[in-house]
């Protein structure tokens, strides 16, 4: 049997300067979907696919995240004491009693790969997964990391989201080439940082979940810095080919990109459509803001 991942490294220590003034005090990763920070929607997908250690790369000005997943006692003492039982279990259940969180400083901001090397120490060379909370994956069943974790463990392979992306948008990603895919995932027989359109290997794009072998770290403590002295998880990846199966997986579910303001917009209305106590006024909401500017009703 292969081993399950237990552990899941989240890289948070970017500054999300496309959301300034707003990230001038609230960490992008603190930026709300409703009731919850983007992060916490992270989490617990981490917690789904059977993570109990979770290693948060910040830097040393970001205490956000970190005060996020601490016990408060003050509020919850006030909470207990004016009866709102209902919001006291909201405030210490953001985190299960069986899990841990580990808290990493990233000294200087030099990569994606770089951020997943400064969690080593903690993970060691077992295998584990890396899940970018920018990217929110929207799903009603299994989320997106459970089912790719689910894969690892049947193949023993490690395992990289991919999402078709229109040719023209293939700068804006790592992009795979795969053998023929059987089900959900294909064997990656190439993946290249941001080519051009012409000479993308095709228009699978890599999207922030990651189920790797713990091999990879000692490919990155290898892998040359490229421009502005960044290490590229990509080039790592890369080198990992030639030696392991990676294989490309194609999730169920709708990503958001909530890094930009058109994913965070979108992925704020899917998750209003579908929440169970605010749906319908969410709904008629939009329908009379439509009307409003003279636009048909939703379907």
């Amino acid at each position: 049997m292969n081993p399950r991942i237990k552990k899941a490294v989240f890289p948070v220590a970017g500054l999300g300067t496309r959301f300034l003034p707003a990230t001038k005090t609230v960490p992008k990763e603190m930026l709300p979907i409703i009731d919850r920070p983007l992060i916490q929607y992270a989490v617990d997908e981490a917690i789904e696919a059977g993570c109990d250690t979770l290693v948060f790369v910040t830097n040393r000005y970001k205490h956000a995240v970190a005060d996020y997943f601490d016990k408060a006692y003050e509020l919850e003492q006030k909470l207990e004491k004016s009866g709102k039982l209902e919001q006291l279990e909201l405030v210490r259940n953001v985190l299960p009693s069986h899990v841990r969180a580990v808290f990493v400083t990233q000294a200087e901001a030099l990569g994606l790969g770089h951020a997943v090397l400064c969690a080593k120490p903690i993970i060691g060379n077992e295998p584990f997964a890396v899940i970018l909370p920018d990217d929110l994956i929207w799903n009603r069943g299994n989320g997106a990391l459970k089912q790719m974790a689910d894969a690892a463990q049947a193949t023993g392979a490690s395992m990289i989201a991919v999402q078709d992306v229109p040719r023209e948008q293939t700068g804006s990603y790592g992009i795979v080439a795969t053998e023929a895919f059987a089900g959900r995932s294909g064997r990656i027989n190439a993946i290249v940082e941001k080519p051009k359109p012409e000479v993308a290997p095709s228009n699978l794009a890599v999207v922030g979940r990651y189920v790797l072998d713990g091999r990879i770290f000692d490919l990155l403590e290898n892998t040359t810095p490229g421009a502005g002295g960044e290490i590229q998880l990509t080039d790592a990846i890369a080198m990992l080919l030639a030696e392991k199966p990676v294989h490309a997986y194609r999730f169920q579910g709708t990503r958001f990109d909530c890094g930009t303001h058109i994913g965070l917009i979108e992925a704020t209305i899917r998750y209003a459509l579908d929440h169970e106590k605010l749906s319908d006024a969410a709904r008629d909401m939009m329908q009379d803001a439509l009307r409003e500017m003279g636009v048909h009703e939703l379907d």
